[in-house]
């Protein structure tokens, strides 16, 4: 891939991807106005996350079916058409709806990325996946304080106006300059849907990969849902702007994905997958202290925990792609799905968590999913 190529790839992850993120911050903004109660207002993360798997299953195995790129346009025009809901959203049911479908729309990085699997040599596919991740970790990271500061000054419904606005001009841009990838399939939608189970059954590289990640993604959701809680409750009583700033400490993580990328095409996959799950797990550690007023402490952990996570998806991706062209999209619909089946999990008991156990109870359960996850490891 030429670099123009890569950064495209990059920018369009990022963009479509900050998607499932901007209502992470704005719970405490969008619940009242919509009629969520405190502990239903988790459900605008879960039902996004969830829409998300959805897509994952049923619209992300097409790319071993149909053009790529046509499928790629047509994911996000229906990306496009539920953030306009979301902002005209009168009720919960509506908002709700809308989450749902952006949830399933924002696919369209799935099937963006064994695009750039497939027309990249194997010997240097773990470092371009890692380059294009870093755009789409980027995306995640900034859509948090993005989506703060937009509310801040405009009210949050203005955030999914804006973000409608620019995949509106990132759709022309992938149309005129995508390349057009044709797969050649025998399958028809439902045999090719049908095969899923077989293929999860069948590879159990990806059973462990997908179990990593569900665990990790399980802890990051908590996480990121409930510190903009912990921010403007009562202990650090933050502005939007102060969350805003917190989340960008996120960022840092997208370091992590190039450097994963190269260990990972240098053979050192097992290990850099040791380190990543245990960083997560101390990352949980640290944010117990987060409880007592510690902020320190919490950036730190919001550092390592992203540091964690990010690499191991791309460990994983560099794993899966390499089982095969002809099942690549399938591969990689099946490994995400199940790690944001993960995500859905931690976000859905995110809520209910800190209502009966405050922040102390939401980082001993963040914590337990990593120590899961690292003890399943020692078994490989």
């Amino acid at each position: 891939m030429p670099r123009w190529m890569i950064f495209l790839f990059a920018c369009a992850c990022g963009i479509v991807v900050a998607n499932l993120y901007y209502a992470q911050p704005l719970i405490a903004l969008i619940a009242p106005e919509i009629g969520l109660s405190e502990s239903a207002a988790s459900l605008i993360v879960t039902l996004t996350q969830l829409g998300y798997c959805i897509g994952l299953i049923l619209l992300v195995p097409l790319g071993d079916l149909i053009e790529n790129r046509k499928l790629v346009i047509l994911t996000i025009c229906g990306a496009i058409l539920a953030l306009f809901l979301a902002m005209l959203a009168p009720t919960a049911d509506w908002f709700l709806f809308s989450a749902f479908i952006i949830g399933v729309g924002s696919v369209a990085v799935q099937m963006l990325l064994p695009i750039a699997a497939h027309i990249t040599p194997e010997e240097s596919r773990g470092r371009t996946i890692g380059n294009i991740m870093s755009g789409l970790l980027l995306g995640i990271m900034l859509a948090r304080p993005f989506s703060s500061l937009i509310a801040d000054f405009f009210g949050w419904r203005a955030v999914f106006g804006v973000s409608a606005v620019l995949l509106i001009i990132l759709t022309v841009i992938l149309w005129l300059l995508l390349p057009v990838r044709k797969p050649k399939s025998d399958h028809d939608y439902f045999s090719l849907i049908a095969s899923l189970w077989i293929l999860l059954k069948g590879t159990p590289i990806l059973q462990r990969r997908a179990i990593y990640q569900a665990a990790l993604f399980a802890s990051f959701t908590l996480f990121w849902t409930m510190t903009p809680i912990l921010l403007a409750g009562p202990l650090f009583q933050f502005s939007q702007q102060g969350i805003a700033l917190f989340t960008l400490a996120g960022a840092m993580g997208v370091i992590a994905a190039p450097i994963a990328g190269r260990m990972a095409d240098s053979g050192y996959t097992k290990i850099a997958t040791g380190y990543s799950i245990a960083t997560v797990a101390f990352a949980f550690l640290l944010a117990q202290m987060g409880g007592y007023g510690s902020l320190a402490a919490l950036v730190i952990a919001g550092i390592l925990l992203d540091l964690g996570v990010q690499s191991n998806i791309v460990l994983g991706q560099r794993t899966i792609y390499s089982l095969g062209a002809d099942v690549r999209s399938r591969l990689n619909g099946l490994y995400m799905a199940i790690f944001f089946a993960g995500g859905a999990i931690g976000s859905a008991i995110a809520s209910l968590a800190y209502v009966y156990g405050g922040w102390s109870l939401v980082a001993w359960i963040g914590f337990a999913f990593p120590a899961m996850a690292l003890m399943f490891f020692f078994t490989e």
